[in-house]
């Protein structure tokens, strides 16, 4: 008997073409975001030696949390640039009506193939370390318009209140 409980309805992965992105408290998603880089954390290893021991032990030191990056098609939705624009405001001495907005909370789930979360992931204290307005245009190309923004993050963890869907 496994102590892990397990879902033996589901034996295949989930796809990663299927999420929604939220900013803070908000309850609609962001709308047309395609890409989301990968949510990653590494932890410095610390080299030590005990008195008597001759093995090199290993301790853990600091962790840190990879930049995020969000991509969409260019829209008329303005969710990109405020979120942006609050950082250069604050560059600019604007503190006052920017500071406000420069850290957000995301959310991040994952779905099935029936369109119902099962993953979710809270990503904390983001703000906008660069943001990409508008792509090289090219009148011989035929792409679609991408604008993405790059967000610094002090760490993720795992939603629980998100969970598979039963089988019914």
């Amino acid at each position: 008997m496994s102590i892990f409980p397990v879902n033996t309805s589901r034996f295949d992965p989930y796809k990663s073409y299927r999420f929604l992105v939220f900013f803070g408290q908000n309850t609609a998603p962001v709308a047309a975001v395609s890409k989301i880089t990968a949510l990653k954390r590494s932890s410095d290893v610390i080299d030590y030696k005990e008195g008597g021991n001759a093995i090199i032990l290993k301790g853990l030191g600091r962790t840190k949390y990879d930049p995020i990056t969000l991509e969409r098609g260019v829209t008329q939705d303005k969710d990109f640039i405020t979120w942006a624009d609050a950082a250069q405001r604050l560059d600019m001495g604007h503190a006052t009506t920017s500071l406000a907005n420069l850290r957000r909370e995301i959310r991040i789930q994952l779905l099935n193939e029936s369109g119902q979360p099962v993953l979710g992931y809270f990503v904390h204290r983001c703000w906008v370390s660069e943001f990409q307005a508008l792509p090289d245009l090219d009148a011989g190309a035929s792409t679609v318009a991408l604008e993405h923004i790059k967000l610094e993050n002090e760490g993720w963890e795992v939603d629980s209140s998100v969970t598979e869907p039963k089988e019914t």
